[in-house]
């Protein structure tokens, strides 16, 4: 049973969308991380509250949150209004709690599924974005932030080790500090045959003290997609790396939806770096119908040692894999909805469903 109401309060616009959830959907759709008798555990749903005048001079805040069953997320955005051909600068306070599956998630059902390592984490940013004006095809964003981070067990108790006895922390320590400065610069072309899209992002972590965490790292996203007669056909490579101090949360996970698919998230394996290859090819069936097959492979380039702990070999992950499939896209007025049908190298079956652009 859910509910939607949007509300105005003078200027400010408040969008609610709860939806109470009977815990036997939860059993059916998800995997079973944790239970807890608490009523609000119950509750999926986001709240937006967004004001575009706080204090007369068109300062904008927004303010949102967001419940799964087994996360949440709250982020507050404060932005000053300023020049078109300045940098728009925003001042960002976030707190998420998640499972940190990617990592410390066991793989089951021949590495289609990854179920709770029983490691969450607890992360606190507070910090500057500055977002660059876009010029010709790049745009670039800028953000330093302290960072707070902070594992837990299933139970919300606070822990440095999983369940093993292997550090989850760089420090030793129930939590990880850290000063990151990230830079992120994107380039997109397209035309009426093509596009081309490419990102890359550095973080480097400053040492304002010294147990802080002090390290470097990148990630690069390219994607091409190029028409072909009726069909189309999209690629993409992910790669990325880290060097000098890490917690295994940092590690890069291989696997899962918008990874490899046909495997569980994390379940390829984790690394100091990975380098992941996607491509599709979709038909179109009719006017709203499409159809798809797909090939997808991933690898931590023999960096899952490297890992403090090595999650990854603990937990039997192969390192590389190839998963392969076909699919649906439906497109309609209401949304996007598609489904896919994934194979992994151990001949194990997954399929995946999914809806975006939903209006409501």
């Amino acid at each position: 049973m859910g509910a939607q109401k949007s509300i105005h309060a003078g200027k400010a616009k408040i969008d609610v969308n709860v939806d109470f959830t009977h815990k036997l959907c939860a059993a059916l759709m998800l995997p079973p991380f944790r239970s807890t008798g608490s009523p609000l555990s119950l509750i999926i749903g986001s709240l937006c509250i967004k004001h575009p005048n706080l204090f007369g001079r068109s300062e904008k805040l927004d303010v949102s949150w967001d419940k799964g069953l087994y996360d949440s997320n709250v982020l507050i955005a404060y932005r000053r209004p300023r020049p078109e051909w300045l940098a728009q600068q925003s001042f960002v306070i976030q707190h998420s709690i998640s499972p940190e599956i990617g990592v410390h998630g066991l793989p089951i059902d021949n590495f289609s599924r990854s179920g709770s390592g029983g490691v969450n984490l607890s992360r606190f940013s507070v910090g500057l974005d500055l977002n660059e004006p876009a010029s010709s095809n790049w745009s670039s964003m800028t953000s330093i932030k302290f960072e707070h981070v902070r594992p837990m067990s299933d139970d919300g108790r606070s822990i440095n080790r999983d369940l093993d006895g292997f550090p989850v922390t760089c420090s030793g320590s129930p939590h990880d500090s850290m000063v990151v400065l990230k830079q992120e610069s994107r380039f997109t072309k397209a035309n009426d045959h093509s596009f081309t899209r490419f990102s890359l992002q550095i973080e480097q972590g400053i040492p304002v003290l010294s147990k802080w965490l002090i390290f470097n790292r990148f990630k690069f996203v390219a994607s091409k997609g190029v028409r072909l007669g009726p069909a189309f056909l999209l690629t993409s490579l992910t790669g990325g790396s880290i060097v000098g101090d890490m917690a295994p949360y940092q590690a890069f996970a291989i696997g899962g939806l918008g990874s490899v698919r046909g495997y569980g998230e994390g379940a390829v394996g984790s690394g100091r770096s990975c380098m992941v290859a996607n491509s599709e090819l979709t038909l179109p069936l009719n006017n709203m119908l499409e159809g798809a097959v797909f090939l997808d492979c991933g690898t931590d380039l023999g960096s899952g040692h490297h890992v403090p702990g090595n999650p990854a070999l603990r937990q039997g992950k192969p390192g590389s894999g190839v998963g392969l499939g076909y699919g649906l896209r439906f497109k309609s007025q209401l949304g996007h909805f598609q489904v896919d049908y994934a194979i992994n190298a151990f001949q194990q079956r997954t399929v995946y469903f999914g809806i975006s652009n939903f209006a409501s």
